[in-house]
């Protein structure tokens, strides 16, 4: 019989973690914080980007409802069908839009105006729309720049189109 001295040596090497498997398995958790940290930052640009769509969403609808109230103005040519802006033409301010003055100061012009600055206000600089409508048929086109959804092209232009018959 060959025995050994210490008589706990075949005890010792099942008894505990080698500092080899220690490593892999900080290894392992430290790659799976990485793609959970990715996520959260995948995650927040997101729903930043999806806020921006909700809100076009709202602004859409919410040109569509006044042109829905001065229904027959609106479908005769009115003012609503001239609330398109292109990029750079509206402003907004930190204060609330300015309502236009003078004898064109109409409730529809006033409506208008706000509505553009909203636009702005909530999309940035680079927001525009285009309305038009076209024998019953209204169509409402808002476009902002979406740095977040495609930040390799930080100049493409992310469109909405809400279509509606009135």
């Amino acid at each position: 019989m060959n025995r050994n001295c210490s008589g706990y040596s075949s005890r010792r090497k099942s008894a505990g973690f080698s500092l080899l498997e220690v490593l892999i398995a900080l290894l392992v958790l430290a790659f799976g914080l990485l793609g959970f940290a990715l996520l959260q930052t995948m995650n927040v640009r997101f729903v930043q980007s999806a806020g921006q769509r909700t809100q076009a969403t709202n602004l859409a609808s919410d040109l569509i409802e006044m042109m829905r109230v001065q229904r027959t103005a609106t479908l005769n040519g009115g003012a609503y069908t001239s609330a398109s802006f292109n990029a750079g033409d509206v402003a907004a301010t930190a204060s609330p839009c300015t309502w236009p003055v003078g004898a064109d100061a109409t409730a529809e012009s006033k409506n208008i105006a706000r509505w553009q600055c909203q636009v702005v206000k909530v999309l940035g600089d680079k927001a525009s729309a285009n309305v038009s409508v076209d024998d019953g048929l209204v169509t409402v086109g808002i476009g902002w720049g979406d740095e977040r959804w495609d930040p390799d092209n930080a100049d493409s232009i992310t469109t909405f189109t809400l279509v509606t018959r009135l």
